[in-house]
Parts: structure tokens; C-alpha cells; sequence
């Protein structure tokens, strides 16, 4: 079987043939345009549908809440306009006629650590990942738990400091705007002088800089408070990290020297990895359950 996979963030598509050994052997990644809106956006996806050959499913995962089920987009980052309400299995499968699965980004990159990479062979773990936001998905009992509206696992809008700094979804104090790889950004650009901001990768390049490393150690002491109320909620055995950041060997190693000493001893099991997929994480898993839909 030949799985057509899509994996859309907010500024890049990045998609491939995923063959039925679940192996991806062809890329591609073009700019989302994410501005332009949902209607334009599906359309895009679309026209690569329609020019794929031999193509016997098409998987989709799109950041947002997406009720798996119908392929629908329930709720959608701002930053996409009209994505929100988006029936996109319909949509892709009466133009193209191709049996299309939707996921959730972080649910899908959950499945495919779980089948393919460093979840294999566990049936309970989290999965959290840190860009632009926060996204987080809860594997339990060998199986995404999805919560009463599809939308369970937004673990970037825990509460960590009330009545803090204002969050994109409207609430006060959320952990994505205190640990994301952006917030590390914003707290980076306040204390330097340089014009344009430092990228994630540019400020892990000057961390010998003593004010540079202060910021991102605080930044991961925010990470950090996360995790422990994650680990106290679900006591998992695993808690996989995600997104392109943590490719940085500082962040989980300090991660590592300073969480155990703050949780209570019957939580202290858990171990905390990087994630073994990379980008191919959720490409893969919403491959592999878009292969398994009748």
C-alpha cells in the first residue's frame, strides 16, 4: 500500500510516499501560506493528491484539535483563518476519491514514536513537543486517548504561573508561553542587542555567553514545572520530547540532572527522552493509521 502523508505546520507542508514497509522514499516540504487561509490551504493539498500516482491513501496530520473520526478540523491555531470547521476528509476524498485519514500533529507524531521509534513497545507514555507552541499527546493502554471532544493532551495550555502573560488561546499563565522554543526566543531577543531576533539554533550557538545561558536555563526550568505536573497527573513510565529544539543535547541533559531531585520518590521511574523519529515522526504515524482505515 502507498500512503500519500502530509504533515502541515504553520510554515511548511512537508509530505512524502510512505510504502507499505512504512518507509518514506520521496520528500518534499513547500511553504504553507499559512495566511492565505484553510480553503486555500486543502486546495493545495488537493492538487498534490491529484498529482500523485498510485496512491491508495492519503494521511493528513495538521496541527489543531481534529475530531480523527470525521476528519474534521474542531479547532484551529489563529494563524490559519478559516481552518476552523474544516470537514478536510470530505473535502480531499470527494475530489480525489482517495481514502484520506486526519490526525492531530502531536497525536500523530505520538503513534509513530509508539510504532517506529522511542515509545516502541510501550503501552503508556506522553508525548510532548515544543516549537512554536506546545503540543502533547497521552498514549494509554496501547492507544491515543482522545478525551470527550477529541481534544484531550493540550498540554501547552496548563496553567504554570496564574494570572501570568496572556496566551493566544485567551487564558493567563499557559506553559507554552513560558517553555516553547518561542518563548525562549522572545526571553533571548529582550536581553540582547542584535537587530533581528536569534533563532532556537543561533541561541544555543552562544550559550557560552553567561547572559544567554542564564536565559535558556531558566527557560528550561519553566520546561521542567511542566513536566512535573505532567508526571504527577499520569505518572507515566516515558515521556517522550518532540519538536526541532530538542536536538539540543543541553536542554536534555540538564533536563535529566535537574527533574529527579524535585519529584517525589514513587515518580522518580520515569525516564525522559528525545524523540527517535525527528521530523518523520508524525508523517509516519498518521501514515501507519491511515493504512489501517477500512
Amino acid at each position: 500500500m502507498r500512503v500519500l502523508t502530509f504533515d502541515i505546520g504553520g510554515t511548511f507542508i512537508k509530505y512524502g510516499i510512505c510504502n507499505e514497509n512504512f518507509e518514506i522514499i520521496e520528500r518534499h516540504k513547500i511553504p504553507t501560506e499559512a495566511h492565505k487561509g484553510g480553503q486555500e490551504l486543502i486546495e493545495k493539498i488537493i492538487g498534490i493528491v491529484e498529482n500523485g500516482k498510485d496512491i491508495d491513501r492519503v494521511a493528513l496530520s495538521t496541527c489543531g484539535q481534529v475530531d480523527s473520526e470525521n476528519g474534521i478540523v474542531v479547532d484551529a491555531p489563529g494563524y490559519i483563518p478559516y481552518y476552523t470547521g474544516m470537514m478536510v476528509k470530505k473535502l480531499i476524498e470527494n475530489k480525489t476519491g482517495i481514502p484520506t485519514f486526519v490526525e492531530n500533529d502531536v497525536n500523530a507524531a505520538a503513534m509513530g514514536e509508539a510504532i517506529f521509534g522511542a515509545a516502541k513497545g510501550q503501552s503508556d507514555f506522553i508525548c510532548v513537543t515544543y516549537g512554536t507552541g506546545i503540543g502533547g499527546a497521552i498514549y494509554l493502554n496501547n492507544k491515543l486517548y482522545k478525551g470527550a471532544g477529541s481534544s484531550a493532551g493540550e498540554l501547552g495550555h496548563m496553567i504554570i504561573h496564574a494570572g501570568g502573560k496572556q496566551c493566544a488561546c485567551g487564558g493567563e499563565g499557559c506553559y507554552e508561553c513560558y517553555a516553547s522554543a518561542n518563548a525562549l526566543i522572545s526571553a533571548v531577543d529582550r536581553i540582547t542587542t542584535k537587530r533581528e531576533k536569534l533563532d532556537a539554533y543561533e541561541i544555543f550557538e552562544n550559550i557560552q555567553k553567561p547572559e544567554i545561558r542564564s536565559e535558556i536555563d531558566k527557560w528550561i526550568d519553566e520546561i521542567i514545572v511542566g513536566l512535573i505536573n505532567i508526571i504527577y497527573t499520569f505518572n507515566p513510565p516515558l515521556i517522550v520530547l518532540g519538536g526541532g529544539i530538542m536536538r539540543e543535547d543541553y536542554i536534555i541533559d540538564l533536563i535529566d540532572r535537574k527533574i529527579y531531585n524535585k519529584l517525589m520518590t514513587n515518580y522518580r521511574n520515569v525516564k525522559i527522552v528525545r524523540s527517535k523519529l525527528g521530523d518523520d515522526a508524525a508523517l509516519l504515524g498518521v501514515a501507519y493509521q491511515a493504512s489501517n482505515i477500512k
